[in-house]
């Protein structure tokens, strides 16, 4: 083969692989989601050109790591996604927005690879992906020939692809700040009544169907309109995001915990009995008991009445009805809870706000 014919074969490659590069950027470009983003991005670069590694990795605590965990994950990004360090990934980086490539001493790239994946790998492409002009993270691709991505082989193709999907991050993210907001509560970050009230219903009738356990709790915290009213809003909201924070740490991955408004929330156990969520209920007081809320200049003892009922209730055949019934239970339990009404003052820790019905540790003495 001539020197021109060697040139032409060059040319003909390139275009095959332009066009590739162009089908994946094709079919990421009118996604707005995260989820089928990465995924059509890790699927179609593996098949188009044959790269048996492709993953992402994303630096620990960026928007766009903190939205995918808030909005759901993938079982397939969960597999090809790793989260790194920020000081970790720019000592392999630097600030160079174009692709690194690397086929000899590639151990402190493993720092990149997904945990509890195995990879045989002699060459990788590190492709930087950036948010508003900020790199979050990178798209990898590597192989087990070191000639693969060799260094000094061109990557415009792949310079380019890393822009676009730069770009589509910033559509998808401008989306899932939408979502976020039209799903959730801004203050708390849980799920707000609009969606709860859709997987409730959801939820019921799953229940219904397959004659599995469902337990609802209906929680009001005791006294926020009296720490508004004395301390100020910033400190009631300081409670209700501390208080929000404490229901999802007791609360499993299946269950859903939502702010129903104002002081009240709401958990959905699916698979739950009645005794077990008021088991949970109880665990949540216990700790709150010696666990106040420390904000500001204050400390805030947390406490809360509750209901709960199960759609194993025979009275129950409407979600509506679970809601209703637990409004009902919260409502008893409070009055039975209730002590004579006192105004809220501080106790003689000024540091402790005193409560109706709680005990200054220094008291006790």
């Amino acid at each position: 083969m001539n020197e021109i014919d060697a040139i032409i074969e060059r040319l003909h490659e390139n275009e095959k692989i332009a066009k590739k590069f162009q089908t994946v950027e094709t079919k990421i470009l009118s996604i707005l989601n995260f989820k089928d983003l990465f995924e059509v991005l890790l699927t179609e670069i593996r098949e188009e050109f044959n790269v048996p590694y492709v993953w992402i990795s994303m630096i620990r605590d960026s928007e766009v790591q903190n939205l995918i965990e808030s909005l759901g994950k993938s079982e397939l990004l969960k597999e090809h996604m790793n989260i790194v360090g920020r000081k970790p990934f720019m000592e392999l980086i630097g600030d160079f927005r174009n692709p690194v490539l690397v086929n000899t001493n590639l151990k402190p790239y493993f720092k990149l690879l997904p945990r509890n994946k195995k990879f045989f790998i002699k060459s990788i492409a590190v492709a930087p992906i950036t948010l508003d002009g900020q790199i979050i993270g990178s798209l990898n691709q590597a192989d087990s020939s070191p000639s693969r991505f060799q260094p000094g082989i061109d990557t415009s193709l792949l310079e380019q692809l890393s822009l676009k999907v730069s770009l589509c991050l910033s559509n998808v993210t401008a989306h899932e700040r939408l979502k976020l907001f039209t799903y959730h509560d801004p203050l708390t970050g849980l799920l707000n009544h609009e969606i709860m009230e859709k997987i409730l219903t959801r939820e019921f009738f799953r229940s219904k169907r397959y004659e599995t356990p469902l337990s609802f709790i209906f929680i009001d915290i005791d006294y926020l309109k009296r720490i508004n009213k004395d301390y100020g809003r910033g400190c009631g909201d300081d409670l209700l995001i501390f208080f929000s924070d404490v229901l999802e740490k007791f609360s499993r991955k299946q269950d859903i915990v939502a702010r129903f408004g104002g002081d009240e929330f709401v958990i959905i156990l699916p698979q739950t009995q009645l005794h077990d969520a008021e088991a949970l209920a109880n665990r949540i007081r216990l700790h709150l008991k010696t666990h106040p809320c420390s904000t500001r200049e204050f400390d805030i003892p947390v406490q809360f009445s509750h209901g709960t009922v199960s759609s194993g209730d025979k009275l129950i055949d409407r979600w509506s009805q679970l809601v209703e019934k637990a409004k009902e239970k919260l409502h008893l339990n409070k009055k039975e809870r209730k002590p004579s009404p006192k105004e809220v003052g501080k106790s003689r820790n000024p540091k402790v706000i005193k409560l109706p019905g709680t005990v200054d540790p220094k008291d006790k003495n």
